[in-house]
């Protein structure tokens, strides 16, 4: 399998400021631990420099009245709210940014790439005319409607593997039974954005295609892998995609300052090498991989690596946890469990594997 890494050393300005918990030296920590590793060079793997969207790009998923708002603050060097800073230079890097996540797809279908890994992105608290939650522009519905628009796609799957919910890209796929989205994330009862329940199936058309994993805080490994071949991986096959994006980042991780999902840096390689399988059987192998998020900066090297390893082809992260991992795996299996029952029960209604 060949796979692309799309990377460039200004995506490192979308930085939120001092004591912020998103820094932009994550890409250029991400970029180095990967080359200690040595992933550039393998020989299946290549770099691939994107050039920044256009202003065009935003507007298909994006209204007018919000970019110019972005705009605007940009020039101002306003916040967009409390947590999500805006300024010339991270509207300059989340450009670089989008237009990467574009490259990502094309790569796939236009230069011979199986794979690719946008190293960095992933800002799905972003809709149609919000932001918040760090994130300006939603570049994975950019991507969506870029290779819908230029290869013809009809069923694409979105898996947001991220702590929180990504209820930018819900919303914007909500009543779009083309875009099957699936989200494992901690119980939005004791985290941002505090939604993404199971009841929020999706509408109209869309009905049934926007499938949320809320899971509880200290999940543990084992009950998280457990939930995603429970869920993912038979919608997945009934649904027949022809390209998997898989949305995320470290902030699932046991020690992230943000989140408690409770995986190690090995349940990540299981995660991602879970996606890898379902991909190989239903779409070619085609992946993109988007890595943003996460809020232990020593562990978030680790993390994605592992991440990008089983996208890469590794039969092993053969790497030391940063920190000693939690001593029970299968904590909290039993709320998992009921929540499982209950969303297999909803999601009956909708598909024949439940």
């Amino acid at each position: 399998m060949k796979v692309g890494i799309v990377y460039h050393e200004k995506f490192s300005q979308y930085d939120l400021g001092p004591n912020h918990p998103f820094r932009g030296d994550r890409f250029i920590n991400a970029k180095r631990f990967f080359e200690d590793k040595r992933v550039f060079q393998s020989p299946n793997v290549s770099i691939l420099r994107p050039e920044a969207a256009k202003h065009e790009d935003l507007l298909k998923v994006h209204s007018k009245d919000y970019v110019d708002l972005i705009f605007r603050l940009a020039e101002m060097n306003a916040p967009y709210d409390r947590d999500t800073s805006v300024s010339q230079k991270i509207v300059n890097a989340l450009m670089l940014i989008i237009g990467g996540a574009m490259e990502a797809g094309t790569a796939i279908y236009e230069e011979g790439l199986n794979r690719s890994v946008l190293l960095g992105g992933g800002f799905h608290h972003a809709g149609r005319d919000y932001g918040g939650g760090f994130c300006l522009f939603n570049d994975i519905a950019i991507l969506v409607e870029h290779i819908r628009a230029n290869y013809g796609l009809k069923q694409i799957l979105i898996l947001d593997y991220d702590v929180h919910f990504g209820n930018g890209t819900s919303d914007i796929y909500y009543s779009d039974p083309s875009v099957l989205f699936i989200s494992l994330h901690q119980d939005p009862m004791t985290i941002y954005p505090g939604t993404g329940f199971i009841e929020q199936i999706g509408e109209g058309e869309g009905e049934g295609y926007n499938v949320n994993v809320p899971l509880p805080p200290e999940t543990g490994e084992q009950t998280y892998l457990y939930a995603l071949m429970e869920i993912f991986l038979p919608l997945a096959e009934e649904f027949k995609p022809e390209i998997i994006i898989a949305n995320g980042g470290s902030d699932a991780y046991f020690a992230d300052s943000l989140g408690r999902l409770g995986l190690t840096v090995k349940g990540f390689f299981e995660l991602s090498k879970t996606i890898v399988k379902a991909a190989q059987k239903l779409c070619n192998g085609r992946i993109v991989l988007i890595l943003g998020s996460g809020y232990n900066p020593t562990a978030l090297p680790y993390c994605w690596y592992a991440l990008v390893g089983g996208v890469i082809g590794l039969e092993t992260v053969d790497i030391e946890e940063p920190y000693p991992p939690p001593e029970d795996p299968w904590r909290n299996r039993q709320i998992a469990d009921e929540t499982l029952r209950e969303l297999k029960e909803i999601l009956g209604k909708y598909w024949n594997c439940f």
